[in-house]
């Protein structure tokens, strides 16, 4: 068998823009690292990667290995499935495309890619007091309520969460 001298894996040419999956792995393995208040350098420390090649996996220009993967679970304290995971915990939108891919776009639209989600995630996980917390919770839930004000002809939409009853 003949060999020209330069074999090449296939896979995408720089001139190609990165594979949505990628690019939403990426954003989640952003998304924990931020939530633990780490940098892209003390990531790359524990993963024996300059900060540029943590970069460059959170954009989605380069492609995570299964053990690479494996390796940012056990960093990061989380499952490998979370990186995977399309549930968006501030809003969990119906899919009507069912397992087709959406565009990019989608993914630049995904509120948990903001740096003011992940800063108000922080920020509410930073209250030490748990009662604080619940009716700071409490508040944001009654504020989005009142944004949903029913148009005409259309039944107002039940409640995603039930009411609790106060504390005694």
């Amino acid at each position: 068998m003949a060999s020209n001298g330069k074999s090449r894996r296939p896979g995408r040419r720089k001139s190609e823009a990165p594979h949505p999956i990628d690019v939403h792995v990426g954003s989640r393995v952003r998304l924990r690292r931020l939530m633990l208040g780490m940098s892209q350098e003390q990531l790359g420390v524990q993963l024996g990667l300059t900060f540029q090649q943590v970069q460059k996996y959170e954009r989605g220009a380069n492609r995570i290995g299964a053990s690479r993967l494996w390796q940012l679970s056990r960093v990061l304290d989380v499952r490998p499935e979370f990186f995977y995971d399309t549930t968006d915990p501030v809003r969990a939108p119906a899919m009507p495309g069912g397992f087709a891919e959406p565009p990019p776009d989608a993914f630049d639209a995904d509120p948990l890619r903001k740096r003011e989600t992940i800063e108000l995630v922080e920020a509410y996980h930073g209250i030490p007091n748990a009662d604080i917390r619940r009716r700071l919770f409490e508040l944001a839930r009654a504020l989005a309520a009142e944004s949903e004000i029913p148009a005409a002809g259309r039944r107002k939409r039940t409640r995603k969460y039930p009411r609790r009853e106060p504390r005694a």
